[in-house]
């Protein structure tokens, strides 16, 4: 266990799930309200927690016809429209978390790459990985590639000027960096190092402007780390699941870049069902939000979480922040999808 996780286990408080949810939003810091403008259509996995993780494919030239992809971690994974309608499903079985990257060449082609996390042998960790088909939506298996001793559990993409990569989140805490090879008729990997945290974490993700990796360490809070495979190993605290700004579970993670060096990070703040925001530039806290009930209903228990700026067309014309809703009774889990310049305007920044 890490310096901080041993600090915030110790003592005889109650955990954080053992806190009744109206004393946890209680204690927790202000969140503003947003409500959701769509959502998809729920996952095939009934009466289970099942949806958990959503990737963004903005569409450049016709960005309306942008996609999302998600997972069903007990089933596969699923695309869809920002019309909510199911337009793929791949039969994966147990996979958890998903990233994808658009422009990256394939077996000599360019096209969108699909990773998702494979847990379907909770004592190797593998990586799933397809094409992702931008006029029909569908999905193709390129294979599996093996990420390390362990259960798979988050994942993020990243890509620098020394090749492309996966950040491969263990259950236990360990992140392996994960080389990929696509240039053959089935693709390969190599682990080039590891890292680890003290306990269970999940979510991430990669900035490729600055080189930065985020992760959150579920009971503990936000870390970030050099993501070159060449870079240190140390790690660099943004902020504790202290119970104020995030409430464990520390889950979700995803970022939105502005300009060079700027923009901010957003962590799902699961024990109260609400998203925090820190600036990418210095780590400093920016301010939280909840997307409260509306037409399309509110969101609780959030597992994955995605963002991506830009135009999205009519509905979400300055970005789309979409968010799993781990309580959408009477239905099964599915996603919820925020404009960016709602969360923008409820936290008084620019959009």
């Amino acid at each position: 266990m890490t310096a901080l996780g041993a600090l915030l286990a110790g003592g005889c408080a109650a955990s954080p799930a053992e806190v009744p949810i109206a004393q946890r939003i209680a204690n927790a810091a202000p969140a503003v309200t947003v409500q959701a403008a769509g959502e998809t259509a729920p996952v095939g996995t009934a009466a289970a927690d099942a949806a958990d993780d959503p990737a963004i494919w903005r569409n450049p030239a016709d960005p309306a016809a942008s996609l999302i992809v998600g997972t069903d971690k007990k089933a596969g994974v699923y695309v869809y429209g920002l019309d909510g309608k199911v337009r793929d499903f791949s039969d994966a079985g147990l996979v958890n978390n998903v990233d994808l990257r658009a422009d990256v060449t394939i077996g000599g082609s360019r096209g969108i790459l699909v990773a998702a996390s494979d847990r379907n042998d909770p004592a190797a960790a593998r990586i799933a990985l397809f094409s992702l088909d931008p006029a029909t939506a569908r999905l193709t298996s390129l294979g599996k590639v093996e990420a390390g001793a362990g259960e798979a559990y988050g994942i993020c993409l990243f890509r620098d000027a020394a090749g492309l990569y996966a950040f491969a989140v263990l259950k236990d805490g360990t992140i392996n960096q994960v080389r990929l090879d696509l240039q053959g008729a089935a693709p390969t990997a190599t682990i080039v190092r590891s890292m680890k945290l003290g306990t269970q974490s999940e979510g991430c993700a990669a900035d490729e402007r600055t080189g930065r990796l985020y992760v959150a360490e579920e009971d503990v809070g936000l870390w970030r780390f050099d993501a070159a495979a060449g870079g240190s190993t140390s790690l660099v605290r943004i902020a504790a699941a202290d119970g104020r700004n995030i409430v464990a579970d520390a889950e979700g993670v995803a970022l939105a870049p502005i300009g060079d060096r700027g923009g901010y990070v957003v962590v799902s703040s699961q024990g109260d069902n609400a998203y925090t925001l820190y600036r990418l530039e210095d780590d400093s806290y920016v301010g939280r939000f909840r997307i409260a009930p509306g037409t399309f209903g509110s969101t609780e228990e959030t597992d994955g979480i995605d963002l991506a700026l830009g135009d999205f067309g009519p509905a979400y014309p300055g970005g789309l922040f979409v968010a799993q809703d781990g309580a959408n009774a009477p239905a099964a889990q599915n996603f919820k999808l925020v404009p960016w310049s709602a969360i923008a305007r409820a936290l008084g920044l620019p959009d």
